[in-house]
């Protein structure tokens, strides 16, 4: 009598199961449908930005071939940035584009695509008393050289054919020529 009580009750209990596992899953689609919904809603800022004239000018920018080539250009060194990797590159011209406003920087080929790899404003370091912070030891660089870049951040602007590498870290030879200082007060 039992093992029939068991049989009975064990196919009931396995349908159940999949029946309330499945409804959980459906649920948890639901929920992520609805927040990738809410996401755009939920910056009313940008939003309202992209109503003006230069938000209008960036998202027409995006949807350039122009913009859609930096875009791709950025997910060639995507996860080396995101992981802080090393990043082997060639100097291949020690001035930004004309007109640019990124303060120290120079023009370096990664992965066969032009990139700007920008240090900040020049006297961003000078307070500090490493010189490994100062920028002295990166005009020593010259063309074709062969550098390593460690980087947490690419950026974009629709004024720049180029994506912009922010150099955090950068070595020629095996010795690190620029290290770029902590923020002050924390993060």
């Amino acid at each position: 009598m039992k093992k029939i009580l068991y049989v009975s009750v064990l196919p009931l209990l396995l349908i159940s199961a999949v029946l309330v596992g499945n409804r959980s899953f459906q649920k948890a689609d639901k929920l992520k449908a609805s927040v990738k919904g809410t996401a755009a809603a939920s910056n009313p800022e940008r939003t309202q930005w992209e109503a003006t004239p230069a938000g209008i000018a960036y998202k027409k920018w995006e949807r350039s071939p122009g913009g859609r080539a930096v875009f791709r250009k950025e997910e060639k060194v995507s996860a080396q940035i995101k992981g802080f990797k090393d990043i082997e590159a060639v100097v291949t011209n020690l001035s930004l584009p004309e007109g640019s406003r990124l303060g120290l920087g120079m023009m370096v080929k990664i992965l066969d695509e032009d990139f700007i790899l920008s240090f900040g404003l020049e006297n961003g370091g000078s307070d500090s008393l490493d010189p490994i912070h100062k920028f002295d030891q990166l005009r020593g660089l010259k063309v074709n050289d062969k550098i390593i870049i460690r980087s947490r951040s690419v950026s974009h602007a629709p004024k720049y054919s180029f994506p912009i590498i922010a150099g955090d870290h950068i070595e020629r030879a095996g010795k690190v020529i620029y290290e770029r200082p902590p923020n002050k007060g924390g993060c």
